[in-house]
């Protein structure tokens, strides 16, 4: 498979500049590119504004479907669906791939990632049209729809293990041995500030919605959409039942291993949510609300029968605690789904 971006090249990047104090003496500016961040970054809408405009010619603005609730057979109300299944490399994914190789320094060994799937597609989609080696490391339960698209983009798929947590202590280890640059799924800043840019989209496109609902796995994409809207709307955390690391972090009071199974393991089960997101989703995540895998597939379902839209599981897991009543909006409430991936084999059309 050949990128038709492949043929910007790293020479081109163009890396955002954020003001502020923190980056040097006051009255100065300093690129991102400049350094990488850490566990101590803060994820401000300034600094995804700024990641925005770096990634902006190498990611697509979704598009918005208004629709109602009864077309659903839901009680009647706007409903509107962010399209993030039609980016780049089929998921979100790709606006955290890029800020990840825009802003920070590559080596010569290239990165490395591990992922459930839709992770290891994006960074190896960025990894083509960036000209950059990518070794990319899953567990065997990774859908093939997903390490066919990996191998097509032209990274090195590693197997690793039989679960999320396998993968990333296995893409540790080649990190150590190769000096490769990892990019994580979902706990690093840059990761963050690129999948806030789904906020800031959002925000600006539809400005009056009132609640949102977010599938999460690690948290990295309701992480930054939550530090983007900084308190401004409602937003409700979706979890599978057999993949509650939100849920199980929330009751600890800090991220704890919790089961990972279920239909969208694949892309909705690590092991735990991540340190940096946790923070913003104490503060401004409402609820976490937990759906069957039944409930899962019923989504998928509906958003075919009614919109054309193919999902694959964990794209569809927010629309899922709508369409079976585990959210239930009040009267009048503006409510936004985001649908945030598309990688799966369920599509045929033979015949």
């Amino acid at each position: 498979m050949i990128s038709a971006c492949q043929r910007f090249g790293r020479s081109n990047q163009n890396p955002a500049v954020i003001p502020g104090r923190e980056q040097g003496e006051p009255g100065t500016q300093r690129t991102l590119k400049d350094h990488t961040m850490d566990q101590t970054t803060p994820i401000t809408r300034e600094r995804i504004a700024a990641t925005a405009t770096a990634i902006r010619r190498f990611v697509r603005r979704t598009p918005l479907v208004e629709a109602d609730m009864s077309d659903f057979g839901l009680p009647a109300g706007p409903l509107t669906f962010k399209l993030e299944l039609l980016q780049h490399s089929g998921s979100f994914k790709a606006r955290g791939a890029f800020a990840n190789l825009l802003l920070r320094e590559v080596p010569a060994a290239g990165v490395v990632a591990a992922s459930g799937g839709n992770h290891g597609v994006a960074v190896a989609y960025a990894a083509q049209c960036l000209e950059v080696p990518a070794t990319i490391f899953v567990p065997d339960i990774t859908s093939p729809a997903k390490a066919d698209r990996i191998r097509g983009y032209g990274a090195h798929l590693v197997v690793a293990g039989t679960r999320y947590a396998d993968a990333l202590a296995a893409s540790e280890t080649h990190v150590a041995q190769t000096g490769a640059m990892p990019v994580h799924a979902f706990d690093q800043a840059e990761t963050l500030l690129g999948q806030g840019t789904v906020g800031m989209e959002l925000e600006e496109d539809a400005p009056d919605i009132d609640t949102l609902l977010v599938a999460v796995g690690g948290g990295g994409l309701i992480g930054g959409i939550a530090a983007w809207y900084d308190g401004g709307i409602k937003i409700i955390a979706v979890e599978p039942e057999q993949a509650p690391t939100l849920h199980a972090a929330f009751a600890a009071g800090m991220p704890v291993d919790a089961p990972a199974g279920g239909i969208a393991a694949d892309s909705l089960a690590p092991r735990r949510v991540g340190e940096l997101m946790f923070s913003i989703a104490r503060t401004h995540v409402a609820e976490v609300v937990l759906v069957s895998d039944d409930a899962i597939r019923e989504a998928q379902s509906a958003l075919w029968s009614g919109l054309r839209v193919v999902t694959e599981p964990g794209g569809a897991a927010a629309f899922a605690a709508l369409l079976c009543g585990r959210y239930r909006p009040s009267p009048g409430e503006r409510v936004a789904v985001l649908l945030c991936g598309a990688n799966t084999t369920a599509v045929n059309f033979e015949g």
